[in-house]
C-alpha cells in the first residue's frame, strides 16, 4: 500500500484517524497504530512481517541487557551482536545475491543465487532500530521496557517504508506522552496535501517523461531526449522522494508526532558538501553520527572515514555497480571541496562565487543522476557519448516543441524546488494571524487549499496507471 493510493487515502487513512482520535488515551491510541501499521505493511508483503519484528526483539532485548550490564566490555559485544544481526539480514536479502553473481563472474563459478525478494522498507528499519540500541548504549535513550512500544516505533506506518530515518531520541517522550490537537492535525493536512500533488501531479508526470526518453532507444532519443530525459529524472527522483517525506511528515503532525525533516531545497546549493545536507537529510545524519564520526570523523584517517561513508551510501541505495560508483562519484567530490576546492570559493567575489556554485553543483548532481539511473553499463556509456557527441536531436524533431507544450508543470516544477512557495505561505501567515477575521479568512484559504490538492491529486491518480514510489527498492 502507499499514499498515493486511493484505498489508502479514501479507505486505511479515514478509518485509521477517526478510530484514533475517538480512542480516549496514548496507550489505546499507540495498540491502535500498531495494528494499522502491521495491516498496512502486510497488504505488500505479510511474509516478511516477521522479520521485521523478529530483529526488533533482538534489539528489544539487547537494549535491556546493555542498560542493566555494569561491564562496558559485555555491554559493546551485545551491541555488536544487535548489530551483526541487523546488518546481516539486511546483507542476505539484499547484497548476497550482488555479490555471488560479481564473484560468479570473475572466476567464473557456478555459486547459487537465493531466491529472495526484497522486503519493503528493511534499509530505512534496520537503520532505526540500529539507532535505539545504539543510543541506548552510549546513555543518550533509556531503554524501552515496552517492546510493543518499540515496536511501534520501529515499523510506525508513516515512515516505515520509505522514511525518514527516525532515530528513537526523536520519539522516545512521544510514544508516551504527545500533543495532539487541531493546530497539529491543521499543519499535518497541509503537509501531507502538498506531498500528494508533489507525487501524484509532478513526480508522476516526469516519471512518465524519463521513461520515454531513457529507457527505449537512446540513439532515437538523441542528444537533445537524453538531456530532457536526464533533467526530468532529477525531477521526478526530488518530487517522489520529498513528497513521500512530506507526506509523513505530515501523517506524523496529525497522530501528535515530529518527524525530522529530509529535505531542505537541495537544488538551490551551491557546493556538492552544502546539497547532501539539505538532501535526505536523515540519511546524511545517519552516517555521520553513527559511522563517520565513530571511525574517528575529522580527526584521524579522514579520506579514509569519507571512503567508507560514501561506498556505504552507494550501497544502501542499491546491490548493483551503478549505485557503487555513484556513492563512490560523491567522495571524490565531496574530497575535492575539503581539500582542493574551497580555497579556490573563497577567492571568488561573493555573488559570482555563488551563481558559479550553483551551476557547478546543478551539474555534478546532473551527472550523478545519470549514474544512478542506468545500472547498465553499457547504457550509461551511450547515453554520456550521444549528450556530448551527437548534435543531431529526433526528439519528435522539435525538443522546444516538447518543452514548450509542458511549459506550465515545468515552470511549476522548478518554482517548486526553491524556497519561494515557503517563503510566501510564511508571509502570509504573519499577515493573516493579526486579527480574528484575518484569521477565519486564512483557515478558510487553508481548507480551500487543501481541497484542490486533494482533488487534483485524486483525478490524477484516477487517470493514470503509473504510480511507483522510487525509493521503495532502497
Amino acid at each position: 500500500m502507499v499514499f498515493s493510493s486511493l484505498i489508502f487515502l479514501y479507505i486505511f487513512l479515514p478509518v485509521c484517524l477517526i478510530i484514533y482520535y475517538l480512542l480516549p488515551n496514548i496507550k489505546l491510541k499507540n495498540i491502535h497504530l500498531l495494528i494499522m501499521s502491521l495491516i498496512f505493511y502486510a497488504w505488500g508483503e505479510p511474509k516478511w512481517i516477521i522479520l521485521m519484528v523478529g530483529g526488533t526483539l533482538v534489539h528489544y532485548i539487547g537494549g535491556l541487557l546493555i542498560a542493566r550490564t555494569k561491564k562496558k566490555s559485555f555491554a559493546k559485544i551485545i551491541l555488536a551482536f544487535c548489530i551483526f544481526i541487523s546488518l546481516g539480514l539486511l546483507a542476505v536479502f539484499k547484497y548476497y545475491n550482488f555479490f555471488i553473481g560479481e564473484f560468479n563472474s570473475i572466476f567464473n563459478s557456478s555459486i547459487s543465487s537465493l531466491r529472495l525478494t526484497l522486503p519493503i522498507g528493511i534499509s530505512f528499519y534496520t537503520f532505526q532500530t540500529i539507532t535505539y540500541t545504539v543510543d541506548v548504549y552510549r546513555k543518550k535513550a533509556e531503554p524501552q521496557k515496552s517492546f510493543l512500544k518499540l515496536l511501534l516505533y520501529v515499523c510506525m506506518f508513516p515512515q516505515l517504508i520509505a522514511g525518514p530515518i527516525v532515530k528513537y531520541v526523536d520519539v522516545e517522550k512521544a510514544l508516551d506522552n504527545r500533543e495532539i490537537n487541531l493546530a497539529k492535525f491543521s499543519d499535518g493536512l497541509i503537509r501531507f496535501s502538498i506531498g500528494l500533488f508533489k507525487k501524484a501531479v509532478l513526480a508522476n508526470f516526469f516519471g512518465k517523461t524519463v521513461s520515454e526518453f531513457l529507457d527505449g532507444d537512446l540513439f532515437a532519443s538523441g542528444s537533445a531526449g537524453i538531456w530532457i530525459g536526464l533533467i526530468a529524472y532529477a525531477f521526478q527522483i526530488y518530487f517522489d522522494f520529498s513528497a513521500y517525506s512530506d507526506m509523513a511528515i505530515g501523517l506524523g503532525k496529525i497522530l501528535g508526532f515530529d518527524f525530522p525533516e529530509n529535505f531542505n531545497y537541495p537544488y538551490e546549493a551551491t557546493s556538492i558538501n552544502e546539497f547532501w545536507k539539505k538532501w535526505h537529510i536523515s540519511l546524511t545524519t545517519f552516517f555521520r553520527e553513527y559511522l563517520y564520526i565513530p571511525l574517528g570523523g575529522n580527526r584521524k584517517h579522514h579520506v579514509f572515514n569519507l571512503f567508507i561513508v560514501w561506498l556505504l551510501t552507494g550501497l544502501w541505495h542499491g546491490a548493483a555497480t551503478n549505485f557503487i560508483l555513484w556513492g563512490l562519484y560523491y567522495f571524490v567530490f565531496i574530497s575535492l571541496e575539503k581539500f582542493f576546492f574551497s580555497d579556490i570559493f573563497k577567492k571568488v567575489p561573493g555573488m559570482i562565487n555563488h551563481t558559479i556554485g550553483r551551476f557547478y553543483t546543478l551539474f555534478v548532481v546532473l551527472m550523478g543522476w545519470l549514474l544512478f539511473y542506468f545500472e547498465d553499463m553499457s547504457k550509461l556509456k551511450t547515453a554520456l557519448w550521444l549528450m556530448f557527441n551527437q548534435k543531431e536531436s529526433t526528439v519528435f524533431l522539435d525538443p522546444s516543441g516538447y518543452i514548450l507544450g509542458r511549459i506550465f508543470l515545468i515552470i511549476l516544477a522548478v518554482f517548486a524546488c526553491t524556497r519561494i512557495p515557503a517563503n510566501i505561505a510564511k508571509y502570509s501567515k504573519n499577515i493573516f494571524k493579526k486579527n480574528k477575521v484575518l484569521k477565519m479568512t486564512n483557515d478558510v484559504l487553508n481548507f480551500v487549499f487543501v481541497f484542490a490538492l486533494l482533488f487534483i491529486s485524486t483525478a490524477c491518480l484516477v487517470g493514470t496507471t503509473y504510480n511507483p514510489f522510487l525509493y521503495f527498492r532502497f
